[in-house]
């Protein structure tokens, strides 16, 4: 957790949010501080655990590169397009 800088209040205007706050809190018989809490919380924990689809698709690449270790062979672009449906 970050250090406290300064105390600030939270002040949320909006309608909308004011109603999926009020949604959260009816559903998980809470109060709206803990609702926005909680929200909060599981929105970092999303953005600490994101992976770029880049990242993921090399570590998908990497493991079948070792899965097909040194029996693999390169794939003609004949067997690609046939792969596809592609006469």
């Amino acid at each position: 957790m970050s250090p406290k800088v300064g105390y600030m209040n939270l002040h949320i205007r909006d309608p909308r949010a004011r109603e999926l706050a009020l949604q959260l809190t009816a559903k998980r018989k809470i109060s709206i501080t803990r609702a926005v809490i909680e929200a909060l919380e599981n929105e970092l924990k999303r953005e600490r655990a994101y992976v770029p689809l880049a990242d993921r698709l090399a570590a998908i690449a990497d493991d079948l590169r070792a899965k097909a270790g040194d029996s693999g062979r390169a794939v003609s672009k004949g067997e690609i397009d046939g792969m596809w449906g592609n006469p």
